[in-house]
């Protein structure tokens, strides 16, 4: 019999031209670090070719190397393919889903709907995995995720996306703040303001900044946050003002806080949306599942509070 690699060593191969790095390809894989590098050498063995260049401090793929590993990822995504298309001959949303959620949606959509997702669906299994946007696109495409929550607008090209509601900002400032007793905020009062944003990486940020430039306006804070949860204390602590997602202030971010709360007087948002990969065997399924987020999203929900 020819032999052939398997798939369990083109995947330690795929990780370790992605990751540069044994330590970090292992940890991928699940293995420890001799398991994959003597995985990489009976690969070597197998094809009759070296693949990678050791050294004492890092890993250099071959250009070789770098070519089968993007077959080969081409491979694995067929073989999860084959997966997928076994359970879709199952009951539909049942077995293992992962799920990929950035930390500004994941934290303030998941609760309102994991527990009417169980209730419809109980043997569905969703595996959260929560990250930054480009970082879960890419495990997206790479077929280490199946699906993504995320926010739009951004860069979504070769995936199917379903946008699912959209999501209206608020303006935030401290309660001391000279808007914090209007109605509302408009451009012009905007323009006035420096922004204070998460930094870079956060897609929240291109988002809120994208609401100002549209209308000819980019003013930011030279404070930056790290998380959502900072941002929002520092708003509090009369730092500077923010403009934060109505999901967010629905499920209670700014509450306990001195936080003045106030509508933009020309509403802006952004898209919530689910998105898989357009070849998905699952792509009936994935396409169900975001009706099922969309139907729950709209009742009414015990823990969304309104803004004040």
């Amino acid at each position: 019999m020819k032999l052939i690699p398997t798939l369990k060593q083109l995947e330690y191969l795929s990780a370790l031209a992605e990751t540069q790095h044994f330590g970090k390809a292992a940890e991928r894989c699940s293995v420890t670090v001799s398991t994959l590098s003597a995985g990489i050498q009976d690969l070597e063995d197998v094809l009759g070719v070296a693949l990678a260049e050791r050294t004492k401090r890092r890993v250099l793929i071959t250009s070789l190397g770098n070519d089968i590993a993007i077959r080969a990822r081409t491979l694995l995504l067929g073989a999860e393919d084959i997966m997928s298309l076994a359970t879709t001959n199952r009951t539909p949303l049942t077995g293992d889903v992962r799920l990929g959620v950035i930390p500004t949606v994941g934290p303030f959509l998941l609760p309102r709907i994991l527990h009417g997702l169980r209730t419809s669906y109980p043997a569905l299994r969703l595996i959260l995995d929560e990250k930054l946007t480009q970082p879960l696109l890419d495990r997206l495409r790479f077929g280490e995720l199946d699906l993504a929550l995320i926010a739009l607008p951004f860069d979504t090209r070769e995936l199917a996306t379903q946008v699912l509601f959209e999501d209206e900002f608020v303006f935030a400032c401290s309660e001391g703040h000279p808007f914090g007793r209007q109605r509302k905020v408009s451009m012009a009062d905007l323009a006035r303001e420096p922004l204070m944003l998460l930094e870079e990486g956060h897609c929240l940020r291109a988002h809120a900044l994208q609401v100002c430039t549209q209308r000819g306006k980019d003013r930011r804070s030279p404070f930056e946050a790290s998380s959502f949860h900072t941002l929002v204390q520092m708003v509090g602590s009369g730092i500077g003002v923010t403009l934060l997602p109505k999901l967010a202030v629905d499920m209670g971010i700014a509450d306990g806080m001195d936080i003045s709360l106030l509508p933009l007087a020309e509403p802006a948002s952004r898209q919530i949306a689910l998105v898989w990969r357009q070849a998905s065997p699952r792509h009936d399924e994935f396409a169900m599942l975001a009706r099922a987020i969309q139907d729950l999203v709209a009742r009414p929900s015990a823990t969304a509070r309104r803004s004040r």
